[in-house]
C-alpha cells in the first residue's frame, strides 16, 4: 500500500528532513538511510516499523546537518601545553648552540593542526539519537494515517468490484439453470442418435457415459463457491487487521472457479459472463496489491 509522511526537526546545532514513503510489495520490504554515526537509531526505527507496517517496499531517508559557529572553537589545551613545552626545549637547545630563534607569537602556535577544535558537548549521539526516535513516532503516526485513508478508498472499490462478481454470479446460475432443460434434450437426442448406429451398444453402459458428461458440465459447485468467495472477502475487508495476503490468495481461488466455469459453459452467454467475470477479478487482483 502507498503511503507518505515528511517532517523536520532540530535540536540544538543539529537540523534534519526525513522522508518515509511505501509502495506496494507481497512482502515487507524496508530501506533506511541514515547516518551511520548515529548509533543505535537505525535498530531502534526498523523494530518500531515492523511492528506498525505489515506490507509494502518503505523507504526512511533523513538527511542531518549540523549548524557549525565560530563561538563553538575551543583551545586544545592538551596541545597547547606540549607545543610549548616543544618550543622551549627546542628554544633551549638552540641557545646552548648559540642560535637566536626569532621570537614566537600566539598565532603562530595557534595555527598549528589541532590546536582550536569544535564544542565536545554533543559528541555524544545519545541525546539527539533520543529526540529522532521521539520525533519519528510522530512521523509514523502521520504515514500509517495516510495508509488508512487510502485502505478505506480501496475498500470502496473491492468492495464494489465484489458487488460486480456477485452480479454475474447470480447471472451464470440464472443461465446454467436456463440451459438445464436444453442439455438434457440434447443428450437424449445425443443418446438415441447412438443407439441408431451402433448394433449391439449397451444401451445401459451408453447412457452412463453420457450422465457423466452431463455431471461433467455441472456448474452447480462454482456457482456455490463463487458465491461463498464473496461472502468471504467480504469478511476480510471488514477485518480491521492485515488481510492483503488472504485478499490474494482468495482472488487466486476467484479466477480458478471463473476458469472452470467458462470451460464447462458450452453456451455462449454463459461463456460470455465467465470472461466478464475473469475480467473483474484480475481487475480485483491487481488492486488486491496495494492491501496490506
Amino acid at each position: 500500500m502507498t503511503g507518505f509522511a515528511s517532517g523536520k526537526g532540530a535540536f540544538g546545532p543539529h537540523s534534519w528532513g526525513w522522508e518515509l514513503r511505501s509502495v506496494n510489495g507481497k512482502g515487507l520490504d524496508m530501506r533506511l538511510r541514515l547516518p551511520d554515526w548515529l548509533t543505535g537509531l537505525e535498530a531502534a526505527l526498523r523494530a518500531e516499523m515492523s511492528k506498525a507496517i505489515g506490507r509494502g517496499n518503505v523507504t526512511l531517508s533523513l538527511r542531518i546537518s549540523r549548524e557549525e559557529t565560530s563561538s563553538e572553537l575551543r583551545l586544545n589545551e592538551s596541545a597547547m601545553e606540549a607545543a610549548l613545552a616543544a618550543l622551549a626545549q627546542t628554544e633551549s637547545m638552540a641557545s646552548a648552540q648559540g642560535i637566536v630563534l626569532t621570537p614566537s607569537r600566539a598565532s603562530d602556535l595557534l595555527a598549528l593542526k589541532g590546536m582550536m577544535e569544535t564544542g565536545t558537548d554533543d559528541d555524544d549521539p545519545a541525546p539527539l539519537v533520543a529526540q529522532l526516535r521521539k520525533e519519528f513516532s510522530g512521523l509514523l503516526t502521520d504515514f500509517l494515517a495516510m495508509r488508512q485513508t487510502e485502505g478505506e478508498a480501496l475498500a470502496e472499490v473491492l468492495n464494489a468490484q465484489l458487488d460486480q462478481i456477485a452480479r454475474l454470479t447470480e447471472q451464470a446460475a440464472g443461465l446454467a439453470e436456463q440451459r438445464r432443460d436444453e442439455m438434457a434434450q440434447t443428450f437424449k437426442s445425443n443418446l438415441a442418435r447412438v443407439l441408431d448406429n451402433a448394433q449391439g451398444a449397451d444401451a445401459d453402459r451408453v447412457a452412463q457415459e453420457l450422465a457423466m458428461i452431463a455431471v461433467k458440465a455441472d456448474i452447480t459447485e462454482e456457482i456455490d463457491r463463487l458465491a461463498a468467495h464473496v461472502a468471504a472477502a467480504r469478511a476480510l475487508l471488514a477485518d480491521d487487521g492485515p488481510v492483503g495476503r488472504k485478499l490474494d490468495f482468495l482472488t487466486q481461488e476467484f479466477n480458478r472457479e471463473a476458469n472452470t466455469l467458462c470451460s464447462k459453459s458450452q453456451n455462449a452467454e454463459l461463456t460470455s459472463v465467465g470472461l466478464e467475470l475473469k475480467a473483474v477479478i484480475d481487475q480485483m487482483r491487481e488492486q488486491v496489491q496495494n492491501v496490506e
